[in-house]
C-alpha cells in the first residue's frame, strides 16, 4: 500500500516535533569532526510548497509551524528553537513562511564534506518529487524499501552513523517491522543513533513498536511525545512520538526546555513528555 503522501500533513505539529528531535541530534554530531552517515529510510518529498493543491486542503501547518513563525521573534531565546527558525527561513522564497522542508533537507542543510546522506523512498511520485530537489553531491536517492536498504548498507564506512526511520504506518505490521529493523541495526552498528517517529493514535498500535524494543531489552532509549489531547478525544493523530536510541549527551534537558516554550504556542491542551525509556 502506497496511498500515503505527507504533502497533505507537511509542517504540522508532529513535523515540528520530529524535525526538532532530528535538528538538536544532528547539531551535537557537528561538534566533532569525524565523518557522519546519516540514513532516511522513508525520505518523501524533500519540500514542501505550502500553497500546493495538497497541502491547502487541510492546511495543517496553520497550528503547526505556522505558529511557530509566528512567534519566531519571541522565541529568539531559547537557542534551539532560534536556530531551527533561522534555518527555516532560508527555504523560504520572501519574508513569508511558503515552504516546509521534509527531512532529506533538514540532514542536508549541515552536511559536510566528509558526510554522507542516503535517502530511500518507495513511493515513485514521492521519490519523483525528492529526485527534482537540489541537494549536495555527496546525498544518495534510491527508490527503493528503506527499511531493507539500510541493513543491506551496515555497517557503513564512516565513524558514525544516524539513522532516521519515519514510515507512515499504513499497515499495523509497519510497527513491528520497525522494531525488528531497529533491533538488527543497533547488532550490526551498536553505537548508531537511532530515531523514531511514531504516531499517537487512539487504537494505540504505537505500542508493537515499544513492546517489540521492550522485549529484547533495548536500553539507552530517550522517548519524547507530543501530545494535543487525549486518546478519547477524536479519532485521528492526537500525538506524536520519538524514540532516540544512543542520544547525545544532554538531548534530554536541551528538548525539555525547547518544549516548554513551544507547547503554549500550540494550545492550552499541548503537552510534552521526555523521559529515559526503560525496558520493563
Amino acid at each position: 500500500m502506497l496511498s500515503y503522501q505527507h504533502a497533505y500533513h507537511a509542517g504540522n505539529f508532529a513535523d515540528v516535533h520530529k524535525h526538532l528531535v532530528l535538528y538538536a541530534v544532528v547539531e551535537h554530531l557537528l561538534r566533532k569532526e569525524s565523518a557522519v552517515t546519516y540514513i532516511d529510510t522513508h525520505a518523501g518529498r524533500g519540500l514542501y510548497p505550502l500553497a500546493s493543491g495538497e497541502a491547502s486542503k487541510l492546511q495543517e501547518h496553520r497550528d503547526g509551524v505556522g505558529r511557530l513563525w509566528q512567534a519566531r521573534q519571541r522565541l529568539a531565546g531559547e537557542p534551539l528553537l532560534e536556530n531551527w527558525l533561522a534555518a527555516l527561513a532560508r527555504v523560504q522564497r520572501g519574508r513569508a513562511l511558503d515552504h516546509y522542508p521534509g527531512s532529506p533537507w533538514w540532514l542536508s542543510q549541515g552536511l559536510r564534506a566528509q558526510d554522507r546522506l542516503r535517502l530511500f523512498e518507495l513511493h515513485p511520485g514521492e521519490h519523483g518529487h525528492l529526485a527534482e530537489q537540489a541537494l549536495p553531491a555527496n546525498v544518495r536517492r534510491v527508490h527503493g524499501d528503506g527499511l531493507a536498504g539500510l541493513l543491506q548498507g551496515l555497517p557503513v564506512s564512516t565513524p558514525r552513523l544516524c539513522v532516521l526511520i519515519d514510515p507512515s504506518y499504513e499497515r499495523k505490521a509497519e510497527y513491528s517491522e520497525v522494531a525488528e529493523t531497529v533491533l538488527k541495526t543497533m547488532r550490526k552498528s551498536r553505537h548508531a543513533q537511532v530515531l523514531v517517529w511514531y504516531p499517537l493514535l487512539p487504537a494505540g498500535r504505537h505500542q508493537a513498536l515499544l513492546d517489540g524494543l521492550r522485549d529484547h531489552g533495548l536500553r539507552k532509549v530517550w522517548r519524547s511525545e507530543l501530545t494535543l489531547g487525549g486518546p478519547g478525544e477524536g479519532h485521528g493523530m492526537y500525538g506524536s512520538g520519538m524514540l532516540v536510541v544512543n542520544p547525545p549527551w544532554g538531548l534530554e534537558a536541551r528538548l525539555a526546555d525547547t518544549m516548554a516554550a513551544l507547547t503554549p504556542l500550540l494550545g492550552d491542551a499541548c503537552r510534552h513528555r521526555g523521559d529515559w525509556w526503560v525496558p520493563e
